[in-house]
């Protein structure tokens, strides 16, 4: 089993603490910390660290800032969100800075270690809670499509789509989760979730919104006239 290098970077030295005693028995887990305050990306490039846990409370919107400046910098670093409290609007707003997860600090260990190990084998836990949010979800899949409508995004394309691939990327494009998809095509939901895996590695995409918007900008799939949704 590989080790995953964790930065926790909060402000609170208290709870940076905390955060490693409820960490420190997993033997998969290297547990460093910093200081949001103390040049973090530096501190991320030099220890090479694979999951960031970030606080982005005091204040929100430079928490925001340094989660995009992340993602940006450090493409193989993946963030997971933390919040004192779960809100729509920093939903919204963590996943437009490519964090890979949105949490409340409340979570228990169990749950938190499980979304750093999806973390670090490239999953988007943060699409399970949009997807579980119509209202977010369709926030979400309109301002991408707005975006790509009017030609802003950029397209960093590593590999063409396989028509299995362009398939899924459709159907996800027209609302449906993962295992809606997988019941119409026929083929497990872990299937799926390997080709969403595949298409956004191929197009560099920060998460399934992002990976559509590219779709619509590059007419690879048609999305209905009916207001997109993502069911549970």
């Amino acid at each position: 089993m590989s080790e995953i290098t964790i930065a926790i970077i909060d402000r609170s030295q208290l709870f940076r603490d905390g955060l490693r005693q409820n960490l420190y028995s997993q033997q998969d887990v290297r547990l460093i910390d910093c200081d949001p305050d103390k040049e973090p990306l530096k501190f991320i490039d030099a220890n090479v660290v694979d999951v960031v846990l970030l606080d982005i409370d005091s204040p929100i919107s430079q928490g925001l800032e340094l989660s995009r400046s992340i993602t940006q910098n450090y493409p193989n670093t993946r963030v997971i969100i933390l919040s004192p409290y779960f809100s729509n609007e920093e939903l919204f707003e963590s996943l437009k800075t490519g964090a890979v997860a949105y949490i409340d600090k409340r979570t228990s260990t169990t749950e938190l270690i499980s979304t750093i190990r999806r973390a670090s084998r490239g999953e988007y836990p943060i699409n399970d809670s949009v997807s579980a949010n119509p209202v977010i979800a369709d926030r979400v899949i309109k301002q991408f499509q707005e975006i790509a409508s009017m030609g802003l995004v950029q397209e960093k394309i590593a590999s063409p789509l396989t028509q299995r691939e362009l398939q899924i990327l459709s159907c996800i494009a027209n609302g449906g989760t993962n295992k809606q998809v997988a019941n119409m095509l026929g083929i497990s939901e872990q299937t799926i979730k390997n080709h969403v895996s595949a298409i956004l590695r191929k197009l560099n995409a920060n998460d399934r919104a992002h990976a559509v918007a590219l779709a619509i900008r590059n007419q690879w799939v048609v999305v209905d006239n009916e207001p997109v949704r993502m069911n549970r």
